[in-house]
């Protein structure tokens, strides 16, 4: 129990679990979004220069794409408790920084986004991460389109996965 805490490793994670040379035991969470790195980094960066907005593909814990103006330092960080509670609650957001349902995304870091939209990526009833639309830009409001364009890059990746 203290092994999963620490590692915030859920009773229903995966792990994979390896040895080094010297005979050490790896555990290692497994993250199905993870194994497609390049291919969701290369999503990413299309869903930006289509939108014209900073995309995010996340797994359950950290973003492992990102693309889009300024989105160099958000690959790699943890997401947010809020971020983990929407995913898991499977809820699709489409809010701006005024709104109550606007969530910081990224743990132990304030966001200074304006407009967001939040897609679950569920394959086969399991929720495996997110697709996050952001923009900065104070008049560059997130209409249906990007909700449409998310639910599109979430069910085309929760696809890949299946295979």
């Amino acid at each position: 129990k203290e092994i999963r805490r620490t590692l915030r490793i859920r009773e229903s994670d995966p792990l994979e679990i390896f040895t080094d040379h010297e005979g050490s035991i790896i555990l290692k969470k497994y993250s199905p979004i993870g194994e497609m790195g390049v291919f969701a980094k290369q999503y990413a960066e299309s869903l930006s220069q289509v939108s014209g907005h900073v995309a995010l593909i996340a797994d359950r814990d950290v973003f492992i794409a990102a693309a889009g103006s300024n989105s160099k330092q958000i690959q790699g960080k943890a997401i947010s408790k809020e971020l983990e509670k929407k995913m898991n609650s499977r809820d699709t957001v489409c809010a701006s920084s005024s709104d109550k349902e606007f969530i910081n995304i990224m743990e132990y870091e304030v966001d200074d986004y304006k407009y967001q939209v939040i897609i679950p990526i569920i394959t086969q009833g399991d929720v495996m991460g997110a697709v996050v639309l952001l923009s900065t830009k104070e008049d560059d409001d997130m209409t249906e389109v990007e909700m449409k364009l998310a639910q599109s890059a979430a069910g085309f990746l929760a696809k890949q996965m299946e295979q």
